[in-house]
């Protein structure tokens, strides 16, 4: 989720989000498009020429395979960006231990992480 609050750049926050709001239009009217295409391509092959039912069969697929190719290499994009965010965004927690009575403050600290349970997304120093 940190990484949808602040993916990076602006530029890529403003990608993310237009993306985001593209998909969201463009699936529901490739959607319906397709369906009246074919639906169109039905009632062409019972009624009048074939010649028109191939072609509205044709862009169907032309359709659907532009709205596949853009939805791939959106996401893709995507998640190159999020695997270079996560690449160089790691999260490090410093800990500062606590002070206790006669224990030299490095074997405190070796102490102090051997305690602590480990988060693969924080790095502890």
């Amino acid at each position: 989720l940190q990484w949808l609050r602040n993916p990076g750049p602006p530029h890529e926050k403003r990608t993310l989000f237009g993306d985001m709001v593209c998909f969201l239009f463009i699936t529901p009217l490739a959607t319906i498009s397709g369906w009246l295409c074919l639906r169109g391509a039905v009632d062409h092959l019972h009624f009048s020429s074939r010649l028109e039912a191939v072609g509205l069969i044709a862009l169907t697929v032309a359709l659907f395979t532009i709205y596949l190719f853009w939805t791939l290499v959106s996401f893709r994009y995507h998640c190159r960006l999020y695997n270079e965010w996560r690449r160089t965004n790691q999260r490090v927690i410093l800990l500062i231990p606590k002070s206790a009575n006669n224990i030299p403050s490095n074997q405190q600290s070796l102490l102090g992480l051997q305690s602590l349970k480990r988060n693969s997304k924080e790095t502890i120093v």
